[in-house]
């Protein structure tokens, strides 16, 4: 079997190829973007023809999302142009194509769980250019397994419990926003249930989280709690943080269709924030963040 990763600087691209490391009958090509350009038909029509994976797994993203405003053409070549381009050369091959989308292609109004079936709307050009890239992997190939998920965080700088760490360094009191709820979700539980869905033979769109929900604040004073600190964390609202993009107030989502067809349960995110704070903090590389 072979995979193509792409993106492989990123977070999520970084836990696969842990995963996938130590299992010799798994070749693995990972390519950062300064290597594969996923926006560019020609070099990646090369390279998958060249390399012929049996399965690609698109963790190339463009995640900015208050940036996405400002360079709308960018933010939809690498979110709906890339992918497409995958989709179609994954068709050509025979290959299954695994693809990673947003929590943010819901508008927030929902009181409940996200479910696969509740319709989109987006409200920033980021989760616009998120959904036009799953629908143009549908369009190209039924050959696909597209996740959505949320509020992603693991080994890397790009995410939110990094930048907690960093807010902690400098300031005693830090203020969190707490109309936002979504689920924190651990990269090696989105592999290892992806690796699940793949071993299974899965196909379609799911949501891909870990359990429970909770709002950014409520994740910050559990995290600050966790790593020992004593700073002390405030809510405030939206509105106290101005930003470019809109984001949803409730953007959590249901993981019961995943976990049924898989039959797991999910670790719930506290689990998740537990494990990978004792593993960052074990790890030599990554034992100065806290």
């Amino acid at each position: 079997m072979k995979y193509l990763i792409t993106g492989a600087n990123g977070q999520l691209a970084t836990e696969f190829k842990k995963n996938l490391d130590n299992n010799s009958s798994i070749e693995v090509l990972a390519l950062a973007r300064e290597k594969l350009d996923i926006s560019d038909l020609k070099s990646l029509e090369d390279v998958i023809t060249s390399f012929k994976p049996t399965i690609i797994i698109n963790c190339a993203a463009y995640n900015n999302v208050d940036g996405a405003e400002n360079e709308t053409d960018k933010a939809f070549k690498i979110n709906s142009e890339g992918p497409k381009n995958l989709a179609n050369l994954a068709n050509k091959i025979g290959a299954l194509i695994v693809h990673y989308s947003t929590d943010y292609v819901f508008d927030g109004t929902k009181d409940d769980y996200y479910t696969e079936e509740d319709e989109p709307n987006p409200l920033s050009i980021y989760g616009k250019s998120k959904l036009e890239g799953e629908r143009a992997i549908m369009s190209e190939t039924e050959n696909y397994l597209i996740f959505r998920v949320s509020w992603v965080f693991g080994e890397g700088r790009q995410n939110f419990l990094y930048k907690l760490t960093e807010w902690a360094k400098r300031n005693k009191v830090i203020k969190i926003v707490s109309d936002q709820v979504s689920i924190p979700t651990y990269t090696e539980d989105i592999v290892k249930v992806t690796r699940r869905a793949i071993d299974k033979g899965l196909r379609g769109l799911f949501h891909l989280t870990n359990s429970g929900y909770a709002s950014r604040y409520e994740v910050a004073r559990f995290f600050i709690e966790v790593t020992g600190k004593d700073n002390l964390v405030l809510p405030v609202s939206s509105t106290h943080f101005p930003v470019l993009a809109q984001r949803p107030y409730f953007s959590a989502m249901s993981n019961k269709k995943i976990s049924k067809l898989l039959d797991i349960e999910i670790p719930n995110w506290r689990n998740a924030v537990e494990r990978f704070v004792k593993k960052s903090i074990n790890n030599d590389k990554y034992n100065t963040l806290f």
